[in-house]
């Protein structure tokens, strides 16, 4: 099993930028799946938000597609999500994820002026 410890989310205005970051507990376990983000808001389920896969290939929803970009960097076995043009739907907390973690305590994103 693997974990994740998601970081650098805060309050944003409309427009604004911020990368989140989300470190591994085991390499091995990092390099070796893909991984992905997730966003969960009050009263709502935890949705998909982008994958980066240890090919290099990524996905990402279409609301963040042209703002969002995810990437790894296996050396510091780290997974980050850089957001940019943020908007107020993007406002929730972000978790990251691969296909052995468990489910972290996230980082909070509001986005509001």
């Amino acid at each position: 099993q693997v974990q994740f410890v998601e970081s650098g989310g805060g309050l944003v205005e409309p427009g604004g930028s911020l990368t989140l970051s989300c470190e591994a507990s085991d390499g091995d376990m990092f390099r070796s799946y893909v991984a992905d983000w997730y966003r969960q808001t009050p009263g709502a389920e935890r949705r998909w938000v982008a994958s980066a896969r240890k090919d290099g290939t990524t996905s990402k929803t279409n609301s963040v597609k042209g703002r969002f970009t995810i990437f790894r960097d296996e050396s510091k076995k780290t997974m980050y999500l850089q957001m940019n043009s943020l908007k107020p739907e993007d406002t929730g907390v972000y978790y990251c994820k691969n296909p052995f973690s468990t489910w972290g305590q996230g980082t909070q994103v509001t986005v509001s002026s």
